[in-house]
């Protein structure tokens, strides 16, 4: 019966043969078109995602900081692409689409978590603000990428990581290729000067756009890589290859020059050792409320000392760090003023939905005002955004824009936080704060910067909110589960 049955697919697959070699040729000797010959290598590709689509979930991780640009290799193109992350994402999001559609299933304890439903307001309040976008065009393509870089990294993420070494599986694919990025640009910046900040700008390319995108993503996966040399149940080998990474990052993070990621990584220590004295979140969120109050009440008087300050980016650490707070010379800072004004201008002029998802860049422009134009302003919208996670969205999206987003930020921060204080296994209590304190990394980074709209970023930020979220539902009371699969693994 297997033999006839053998036989009888054999006999399928050589006609079919037949059938194209016959039609395509047909096609090449009659109109001289090539790209038919491309079907079988097609079909064969489209077969693999289907049996093995986990895999691809994997590959998106690895590919993803090595990616470059579309206009890399056809600089006049309208759009941009990442290759070859984003076509892979987008054959992910149709692949699970479907097979949601056929399933119709999703754990409850996935929907109802907090993070999930932080994701779901912020996506859906995006939707409604894309209908009443003044460019609906751009926002819908924005909503689109938001859909294939959230559905796969995220929910598809949370299926993957029920299996614990999926969780180091996805953390070690991407931080083996950002380490050959870390160095490449390492080597590149040593040929011309690590004390020059203005060559640290540009040796990330073309991988990274520039060094705060670098510096960020760095700073993202250095806590977990620590955490992995110090605290986890790896063998001894493992821990060494993650010291050794480790170390790497952090000399990344400081050659990368990049202000806001020195901040974040200041904050993110201050974090850990809070952790470690056991001070009580509510007593950290009340010095930050106080801070924040004390901001708001001297902001004129800080804003006066900070403009006497005219110390430049310099290769010179110490001056590079003085600088920071230099909002009168400093082209980079004075130019984030430039953009945060205009974004606060345009949300008071549509304070509830605001201008659109996406469209930041090509409204700002009538905003500015002359004397806060720099070298690096433009009337055009082809250079940079609101250099703020929080301010984009408030601009974009109105103030539930930027509401949903904190709350995302709130419901991730408090997740990692209580995953670690409640955890039975250390593996598990390691990993939570690592990983939460690499988003705080990144939220602080985020007053400066925005890169969520770019898959260097919003994958592994994705991903790490569903690593988070499995650790929640599936990881956080198995006192001994953890220890003994990895033990077998290993």
């Amino acid at each position: 019966m297997q033999s006839h049955e053998l036989k009888y697919n054999n006999f399928w697959i050589v006609g079919f043969s037949f059938i194209f070699i016959f039609i395509n040729s047909f096609i090449i000797l009659n109109y001289g078109l090539i790209y038919f010959s491309f079907f079988p290598f097609a079909l064969l590709m489209g077969t693999i995602l289907l049996k093995a689509y986990d895999k691809i979930f994997f590959l998106i991780a690895f590919f993803t900081p090595l990616s470059l640009s579309l206009s890399f290799f056809i600089p006049e193109i309208d759009f941009n692409l990442s290759l070859f992350t984003e076509p892979l994402l987008v054959i992910l999001m149709i692949i699970l689409g479907v097979k949601f559609f056929l399933n119709r299933k999703i754990e409850s304890s996935i929907i109802k978590h907090p993070i999930t439903i932080a994701i779901l307001l912020y996506l859906g309040w995006m939707f409604i603000t894309t209908i009443s976008s003044t460019m609906p065009g751009v926002s819908f393509k924005f909503f689109i990428s938001k859909l294939w870089f959230i559905i796969p990294s995220f929910f598809f993420g949370i299926v993957l990581f029920k299996k614990y070494k999926n969780i180091k599986l996805f953390i070690w694919a991407y931080s083996i290729s950002l380490f050959i990025v870390v160095i490449i640009s390492t080597i590149k910046l040593s040929q011309v000067s690590f004390l020059s900040s203005n060559a640290a700008h540009f040796v990330p390319k073309p991988f990274y756009n520039d060094h705060t995108a670098y510096g960020a993503i760095v700073t993202f996966f250095a806590p977990v890589l620590w955490g992995f040399t110090f605290k986890s149940h790896n063998k001894p080998q493992i821990k060494i290859i993650a010291g050794f990474f480790a170390i790497a990052f952090t000399v990344a993070i400081i050659l990368s020059y990049s202000r806001a990621s020195w901040i974040g990584v200041i904050f993110a220590l201050g974090a850990w050792a809070a952790t470690k004295l056991k001070i009580k979140f509510r007593y950290i969120l009340t010095v930050v409320a106080l801070f924040a109050v004390f901001i708001s009440t001297f902001w004129f008087q800080i804003i006066d000392k900070l403009e006497k300050n005219n110390q430049d980016s310099s290769s010179s650490i110490s001056h590079h760090i003085t600088s920071i707070t230099n909002i009168s010379t400093d082209a980079s800072n004075v130019e984030r003023l430039n953009r945060w004004r205009c974004a606060i201008e345009m949300f008071k002029e549509k304070p509830i939905t605001g201008w659109g998802p996406g469209t930041y860049q090509f409204q700002y422009a009538p905003f500015q005002l002359e004397r806060m134009r720099t070298i690096i302003s433009t009337n055009f919208g082809n250079i940079g955004n609101s250099h703020s996670e929080y301010l984009g969205p408030l601009a974009e999206e109105g103030v539930l824009g930027m509401l949903t987003f904190i709350g995302l930020a709130l419901s991730i921060l408090l997740t990692g936080f209580r995953i670690h204080k409640f955890a039975a296994d250390k593996e598990i209590k390691m990993l939570s704060l690592s990983i939460t304190l690499a988003f705080l990394t990144y939220f602080i980074h985020g007053f400066l910067n925005n890169f969520l709209d770019t898959d260097k970023l919003a994958i592994p930020f994705f991903g790490f909110a569903a690593i988070l979220v499995a650790l929640d539902i599936y990881h956080k009371s198995k006192q001994s589960t953890v220890s003994s699969q990895l033990r077998t693994e290993n």
